[in-house]
C-alpha cells in the first residue's frame, strides 16, 4: 500500500501536477505558507539528486553522435532562447517575472524525460544520454548570462547569485548522486542496483518536485487568484513556445537525420529541464515565474504524448511498419 502511494505521482503525472496546483491555490488562499520558502532550495536539491543516482558520467567521454549533438546544441542555445525572447518582448512584456520563468525554461534543455521518451519510441539512446548530459552542464553554466541578456532590462538579475543557486541545485546533487551510487555498489551488484534499487529514486524526485510546486504556488496564491489572466497568458505563451519548438526540431530531424537520431534530436531539444527551472524560478524570481514553469510541466507532458502518437504513425514510423505498409500497397 505504501509503495503504491509512493509511486502514484510518477505514474499519474498528468493528474498529480494539476491536483497539487489546485491544492496550492486553495491552501495559499487561506494560509500564509511563506514560512516554507526556506525549504524550497532543499527540496530542489533533493529533487535533482534523486535523478542523479546512477547517472553515467562516462558518456561524456564518447565523441560519437557528433552531428546530432552539434545541431541540438545550436537549437537549444540559439533557436529556442530566441523563440522565448520574441515571445517575452511581445506577449510577456508587461509580465517581466513570467518572462524570467520562460527564459529559464528556454536555457535549461533536456531532462530524464528526454531519455525516457527516446527509449519509448526506440530512438538513439546513446545520443539522448549525451544530449541530456551536455545540455545540463552547458545550460547550467550559461543560464545566468542568458538571463541577464534576455530579461536583464526588465528584471534585476543577480548573476553571481544565480551561479551559486545552480551550483547547489545541479552540481551538488550530481556529486551526491555519484557518491551514493558508489556506496550502493558496495552492497549491490550493478544488475541488482539497476533492477531493484534505482527504480526507487525517480518517485522521490517527483514528490520533491510536487512539494516545490505546492510551496511556490501557495505563497503567491492571493496574487495569482487576483490576476487569473496570468494563467491564461501563461498557457497561450507556452502553447506557442512548444508548438514552434516541435515544428523546428521536427523539420531539422526529418531533413538531416535518420529515424533514431531524429527522435533523439526532437526529445533532446523540445523537452526542457523544468525540474531545475522551477527550483531556480521559485528561489530567484518568486511565484509568478514559478507559475509559468509549473504550467509548463502540464503542457510539456501532454504535448510530448500527443506528438509521440502522431510522430509514430507519420514522420517517425518504425521500419517494420513501413515495410508492412509497402507490402500491402
Amino acid at each position: 500500500m505504501i509503495k503504491k502511494i509512493y509511486v502514484f505521482p510518477q505514474k499519474h503525472l498528468l493528474l498529480s501536477i494539476p491536483t497539487i496546483l489546485l491544492l496550492g491555490f486553495i491552501t495559499g488562499a487561506f494560509v500564509d505558507t511563506s514560512v516554507l520558502k526556506s525549504t524550497i532550495l532543499f527540496a530542489t536539491v533533493l529533487m535533482i539528486y534523486s535523478t542523479m543516482v546512477g547517472f553515467k558520467l562516462k558518456e561524456l567521454t564518447s565523441l560519437s553522435e557528433t552531428k546530432v549533438l552539434f545541431v541540438a546544441l545550436a537549437i537549444n542555445f540559439i533557436a529556442i532562447p530566441l523563440i522565448a525572447y520574441v515571445l517575452g518582448i511581445t506577449v510577456l512584456k508587461e509580465y517581466p517575472l513570467m518572462f524570467a520563468g520562460l527564459a529559464l525554461a528556454a536555457v535549461l534543455p533536456t531532462s530524464g524525460m528526454t531519455i525516457s521518451w527516446t527509449a519509448i519510441y526506440k530512438g538513439n539512446m546513446s545520443a539522448a544520454i549525451k544530449l541530456t548530459v551536455f545540455g545540463l552542464i552547458i545550460g547550467s553554466l550559461v543560464a545566468p548570462w542568458y538571463l541577464l541578456l534576455m530579461v536583464g532590462e526588465y528584471v534585476e538579475v543577480n548573476v553571481w547569485g544565480t551561479f551559486k543557486t545552480i551550483a547547489l541545485v545541479v552540481f551538488l546533487p550530481l556529486i551526491l548522486g555519484k557518491i551514493t551510487h558508489m556506496l550502493l555498489l558496495k552492497k549491490y551488484t550493478p544488475q541488482a542496483f539497476q533492477n531493484k534499487v534505482k527504480p526507487n529514486f525517480p518517485p522521490l524526485s517527483i514528490w520533491a518536485m510536487l512539494y516545490v510546486v505546492f510551496v511556490s504556488i501557495s505563497m503567491k496564491a492571493e496574487m495569482i487568484l487576483a490576476n487569473l489572466q496570468l494563467i491564461v497568458i501563461a498557457v497561450v505563451v507556452l502553447v506557442l513556445f512548444y508548438a514552434v519548438s516541435f515544428l523546428l526540431s521536427t523539420i531539422l530531424a526529418r531533413l538531416f537525420f535518420n529515424r533514431e537520431d531524429g527522435i533523439a534530436l526532437v526529445n533532446g531539444t523540445v523537452l526542457r529541464n523544468l525540474s531545475i527551472a522551477i527550483g531556480l524560478a521559485a528561489t530567484s524570481f518568486g511565484g509568478e515565474a514559478a507559475l509559468l514553469v509549473t504550467i509548463g510541466f502540464v503542457i510539456q507532458q501532454q504535448s510530448i504524448v500527443l506528438y509521440g502518437k502522431l510522430a509514430k504513425n507519420r514522420w517517425f514510423k518504425e521500419k517494420n511498419t513501413i515495410e508492412k505498409t509497402t507490402t500491402l500497397k
